[in-house]
């Protein structure tokens, strides 16, 4: 048995492990810490997931691109199967499902929590990524469940994840989230009126206490009456390319970017948009701006400039001026970014 030794002892050596793909290496790395007796749930809280939060870091300063990031997710999810392999537990609660919001595709931190369940006694079945609302309904009807955990890695993905609330209490099945898509406090949960947890052992504990489970406090969602939400996703295409034309206007070699590159630019217009409409549901801007200095702290490590990103705000400012709320989120949004922004005039 080896002795002495932690996983902030072995952290450098086990994102190593990830950054040349070794597998072996990695699953050992875990294995020496078991093997010293350091219990599963610090293997995967103090190392899978802190150098699973790097690699996210990593490719988002363009130090590793998509492929390196998806190979040294596969290993860490290979790592957390070596370490259920390890710990065999026999079930002495209810079960659990976890699932990934549809759309949800950040599967690896659900992958985490669900283990983190197991460890604590819960019969869980993890359901994996981007599982649709119909589907999830399904499985309860057929499947007697004590709570389901849903995690949301995107806030873009919120009003997906409301209706998979909804969806799940309309089965009586309880419901707890978490995720960063939730916010980092998780003031976007309290605004869908669902608990929140901000770690796998906060939401064992939340699992546990059935009164706190089911003090469900009902959604604030009032603003939506005014259809800006609705409208804007009605009109998601039309907007993508009004602002496709606008950056072939302003911006002529575009017009001959590869395959490649338009569907890149057509990303990014999109989730500009999507991002929006999750701050129309929330009602709440800090959404957007936080996700609009994220995209350009992105994109400028992959040499786009921050007035690039200005210009697509200030199209979608001018095309929705009738739209108050959206309007106000996207001057709020241009004012965090790092240029001189223009007044722009509806």
């Amino acid at each position: 048995m080896t002795t002495g030794i932690s996983p902030a002892a072995v952290y450098l050596d086990y994102l190593r492990c990830l950054a040349e793909a070794d597998e072996q290496a990695a699953i050992e790395v875990a294995h020496d810490l078991l093997d010293a007796g350091v219990s599963a749930d610090r293997v995967l809280l103090d190392l899978v997931a802190p150098a699973q939060a790097e690699v996210g870091e990593r490719w988002a300063r363009n130090e590793w691109s998509v492929a390196q990031e998806h190979a040294a997710t596969h290993i860490s999810e290979r790592v957390v199967a070596a370490v259920a392999a390890y710990t065999p537990v026999r079930p002495t609660h209810g079960r659990v499902v976890v699932a990934c919001m549809d759309g949800e595709w950040h599967a690896l931190p659900a992958r985490l929590v669900a283990e983190l369940l197991r460890l604590r006694g819960w019969q869980v079945t993890f359901l994996g990524a981007s599982v649709p609302a119909a589907h999830l309904v399904s499985y309860l009807h057929r499947y007697d469940a004590h709570a389901v955990a849903l995690a949301c890695a995107l806030p873009m993905r919120l009003p997906q994840a409301h209706r998979m609330i909804e969806a799940c209490r309309r089965s009586d099945v309880p419901v707890v989230v978490g995720g960063r898509g939730f916010g980092v406090d998780g003031r976007w949960a309290r605004r869908l009126g669902v608990p929140w947890a901000p770690s796998g052992p906060s939401a064992a504990d939340l699992l546990a206490d059935e009164r706190a489970l089911r003090a469900d406090a009902p959604a604030n969602l009032a603003h939506l009456a005014d259809d800006e939400y609705a409208a804007l996703v009605s009109r998601r295409g039309e907007l993508i390319d009004s602002a496709l034309g606008d950056l072939a206007r302003r911006v002529p070699t575009a017009r001959d970017y590869s395959p490649a590159q338009l569907d890149s630019t057509v990303s990014d217009l999109g989730y500009i948009l999507d991002f929006l409409a999750a701050a129309l549901y929330v009602d709440d801007g800090t959404l957007f701006t936080e996700f609009v200095e994220w995209l350009v702290t992105v994109l400028g490590s992959r040499g786009v400039p921050a007035a690039a990103v200005e210009a697509t705000l200030g199209h979608y400012f001018r095309v929705l001026h009738d739209f108050p709320r959206a309007s106000g989120y996207l001057q709020q949004g241009r004012a965090a970014l790092p240029v001189s922004p223009r007044r722009i005039s509806p």
